[in-house]
């Protein structure tokens, strides 16, 4: 059975028991910043899971791209390790629970309908003390006692949050996979033979803040089951390489390699890690994230580099792995189009990293030669961890690399020190990780409260409502007065709730004797709009007819912004390319904020191309549309989505005449006209290839080029010009400066010349060998290495050593001709003595060398040293 039979007998069997299939997720959480990556199939519903957002059907299952990296240096050399996978899932948020998913996963393994696997191969473990799973799989299964393990390991749990005992399916692979007399050899043991293929977590337990664990109010399921498993399988494969989700890329790189599979095992390590690495990239790279140095963009740069490293091993020495881009595609494209769609876009940032990792591999070898080199030159017989652990993290050296290379030159590694390296970064990650959290507990006052709201705030910003829910103390309450903050939930509302970028509107509700003030508002787990109030005045009671009215400025200074962000997407898109994606977005009253996948920097043309397209939209005065279809709808008239975001099946679907069209669910101007005025006002990077925009629109546009002018008259007043001639007056002053420095420095070379000359008149001779130490007037090291060489020139034989004083520091030089070189003397050593007397360091050439001191007062004491050891009185040791 092929990959994709398999993928899609999952969803149409979840479907037949009235699931919603859900699309895989972008790699890239949204919202959620617990996790780098989407690294399991429940990881985007975490918040149905934790009861922040009730779903519209509670049952629930989709195929899931992950990437996980905590055992990369495993990918290759076991038959299941992976960064890039698909997890198969079913999900059940307070609906079903044990018993519909043991017997599902049962029928769905079972029948010959959907996987048809042999019912004897199959055992199962167990939590202890889960004496319901243990009498479902017995009694109504009719799995025997004996396949049938308790294991204390069956519990989920990361922390604070839902958990709860689980299930695992294994499946018997057969006797040439283990020997059962081999203690470890059952089903979740360290052997080959029995391997999980399902896993069934059943949450029905809170893990609170203080340690305790509470049932929880609605028990849910979560269901993980690995595609590659699943295939390895059903088609009788040695390992998950061994699959068609693997072979074909691995075939194609055994032709770029001209390379056999499955002859030495050296060959075959690479070949796998290459396969599995070209996936979990090509599919980052699709949804936006590129190479970099931080983040996600670092775990994907080392996953390439790690993969041209093992293509060396099989004699790859040119950029090759955009080559299986297509590949991945012909495999993967029919449920994940993206992969074909961008291929063009990820063929082009994967071979432009592999051509600069060419570059720096060379690189790194100078850099580990240095090593090498200082080592031996401080007497020791090893590269320390540090070292090679910074070369495998900067420079994706792997570590037998480093090992092989050092050999060549007599040198050991530190590889005790590498690994503590490697785990103490680890440890960073976890506690990193670790501090964001991961989920929420379950419950709160608002998780069972179903009562519909309306929200009526894109044609009216004053409304009539009743008050239907009041919440104080983190409970619900019937009536809340001044003096603490509370939540309401009106029948019918105006104030849009934060989501999408777009910020919650403030204003106020009253009625004859109360007020309150709306400070934010945001939305409940049932979907209702919660008003965080502050009451000024009165009292509010549940049931209260009240006057809801948003702050009318703050709200059209927000809609411009709103409207003005879809169009700059789509003039970057225009500008940039079709590989520009939104990465988040801010809406506020004063600025927009635009993140989106690019690159690098954009160049100033096309800062001022992005600004004047928007702007012409803006002049042309084009109507909005706004209308409500099928996604599907949608998606064919070419929609574009937020990046990340969740939509129902039918969408609002925001069109600016034939320009732009987007799903969005906040707010906009009627007419583009209304938004006046566009103005970029920053552009920067705010991580690997992604960028960022800051712009203004409206009277804040207008405030913040006025403010730029009204500097303009300033600078032109300060030169007595005009605002327009101030380029050319700019550039007459910067001339001027400019002949002025060549003056100076011709002066300073002359002074040097002369005070050089003037020194040679104090220069010792001892044993035939001119000596000579000086303090000087110099303007900065540049003046003192003039001076220095001129007084070499001019003898032709020297030895010297000249201070001075710039700015409270002390600078020191010295200088050793040739032949006094091949005599011993050594200017790196002599300085590295001689600063050590004015608080300072530095050290050189044996011919030249300079440094720098911190006091002043020990310049003449550093000066008799120097001369006593230049003149033999004193030794360098």
């Amino acid at each position: 059975m092929k990959s994709s039979e398999i993928r899609q007998k999952w969803l149409d069997f979840f479907a037949s028991k009235q699931h919603k299939i859900e699309p895989s997720a972008p790699l890239v959480p949204y919202n959620d910043p617990s996790l780098l990556w989407i690294n399991a199939g429940m990881a985007p519903l975490k918040p149905y899971f934790d009861g922040r957002i009730k779903p519209e059907n509670p049952r629930i299952a989709n195929a899931q791209k992950c990437i996980r990296t905590n055992d990369i240096e495993n990918v290759g050399k076991t038959r299941r390790h992976h960064t890039f996978f698909e997890m198969l899932g079913n999900f059940s948020i307070g609906d079903y629970f044990k018993e519909e998913a043991i017997t599902w996963s049962w029928e769905f393994l079972t029948d010959p309908k959907w996987l048809g696997l042999d019912p004897n191969r199959l055992s199962v473990t167990i939590h202890p003390e889960d004496e319901e799973a243990f009498r479902l799989w017995h009694e109504k299964i009719g799995l025997p006692k004996e396949r049938i393990y308790k294991l204390e390991d069956n519990f989920w749990d990361i922390g604070e949050g839902p958990c709860g005992p689980c299930t695992e399916i294994f499946y018997d692979r057969g006797e040439a996979y283990g020997d059962l007399s081999d203690p470890e050899c059952y089903p979740g043991g360290e052997n080959e033979r029995f391997l999980e293929v399902w896993n069934n977590v059943f949450s029905q337990f809170n893990h609170n803040k203080d340690g305790s664990y509470t049932p929880l109010p609605n028990k849910n399921i979560d269901t993980g089951a690995g595609l590659e498993r699943f295939a390895a399988v059903l088609q009788n494969a040695d390992s998950n390489f061994d699959t068609d989700l693997f072979q074909p890329i691995i075939q194609q790189t055994c032709a770029i390699a001209g390379v056999r599979y499955k002859e030495k095992e050296e060959t075959d390590v690479a070949l796998k890690v290459i396969a599995d690495h070209i996936r979990a990239v090509t599919f980052a790279v699709g949804d936006g994230v590129l190479p970099g140095n931080e983040g996600r963009g670092y775990v994907i740069r080392r996953l390439l580099r790690r993969a041209v490293r093992y293509g060396k091993v099989i004699g790859i020495d040119e950029p090759f792995m955009y080559r299986l881009v297509k590949t991945v595609g012909d495999i993967m494209g029919v449920y994940y189009p993206e992969v074909v769609e961008k291929r063009e876009f990820i063929e082009r940032v994967i071979r432009t990293e592999e051509e600069r990792f060419h570059e720096t591999l060379g690189e790194g070898l100078h850099i580990l030669a240095r090593m090498i080199e200082k080592a031996r030159a401080e007497g020791k017989d090893a590269i320390s961890g540090e070292d090679a652990f910074r070369l495998y993290d900067t420079y994706g050296f792997p570590l037998d690399l480093t090992v092989d290379f050092a050999a060549e030159s007599g040198m050991a590694v530190d590889q005790e020190g590498f690994e503590a390296a490697m785990e103490a970064q680890k440890t960073r990650a976890r506690a990193a990780r670790a501090e964001a959290g991961s989920m929420q507990a379950q419950g709160g006052p608002l998780a069972d409260f179903a009562v519909k709201s309306e929200f009526v705030g894109y044609n009216e910003l004053v409304t009539s409502a009743n008050v239907i829910a009041i919440v104080q103390d983190d409970r619900m309450v019937d009536l809340a007065a001044a003096g603490k903050p509370a939540q309401f939930i009106l029948d019918r509302t105006p104030f849009y709730a934060e989501s999408g970028g777009q910020v919650s509107d403030l204003g106020t509700i009253r009625k004859d004797g109360a007020l309150a003030a709306v400070k934010d508002v945001s939305k409940a787990p049932h979907g209702q709009h919660v008003m965080h109030v502050e009451i000024t005045e009165g009292t509010f009671r549940v049931g209260d007819k009240v006057t809801a009215e948003v702050d009318r400025g703050l709200r059209e200074d927000t809609i411009k912004n709103h409207t003005a962000t879809h169009l700059l997407h789509k003039a970057l898109k225009e500008v940039l390319g079709e590989h520009v994606n939104q990465a988040g977005s801010l809406v506020e009253p004063e600025r927009l904020r635009f993140d989106f996948s690019h690159f690098g920097p954009l160049t100033a043309e096309e800062l001022k191309d992005v600004e004047r397209r928007v702007n012409e939209q803006v002049w042309l005065g084009t109507d909005l549309s706004i209308r409500h279809m099928p996604l599907s709808e949608a998606k064919a008239m070419g929609a574009m989505a937020l990046f990340g975001e969740k939509y129902g099946d039918i969408v609002r679907v925001v069109g600016i005449g034939d320009y732009s069209l987007e799903l969005c669910g906040g707010c906009h101007v009627r007419n583009t006209r209304e938004i006046g005025l566009f103005k970029i006002v920053s552009e920067s990077g705010i991580g690997s290839g992604v960028r960022r925009i800051e712009a203004l629109t409206g009277r804040h546009a207008f405030r913040y080029m006025e403010e730029g002018l009204n500097v303009l008259a300033e600078s032109a007043a300060l030169l007595k010009t005009q605002p327009a001639e101030l380029p050319r007056r700019i550039e007459g002053l910067l001339g001027e400066m400019r002949e002025l420095a060549r003056e100076k420095e011709s002066l300073a070379a002359r002074l040097s010349k002369r005070e050089a000359d003037s020194l040679t008149e104090r220069v010792q001779s001892v044993d035939g060998i001119n000596v000579l130490v000086a303090r000087v007037e110099a303007g900065g090291m540049e003046a003192l290495r003039n001076m220095a060489d001129g007084i070499k020139a001019k003898l032709g034989s020297v030895a010297l050593l000249l201070g001075s004083v710039h700015e409270g520091k002390v600078q020191l030089i010295a200088a050793v001709t040739p032949d006094l070189v091949e005599r011993g003397y050594h200017a790196g050593q002599l300085i590295k003595r001689v600063a050590a007397v004015c608080g300072g360091g530095g050290g050189g050439r044996p011919d030249m060398a300079q440094a720098g001191g911190k006091d002043p007062g020990k310049l003449e004491e550093a000066l008799q040293l120097g001369e006593r050891i230049l003149t033999a009185k004193e030794t360098l040791d």
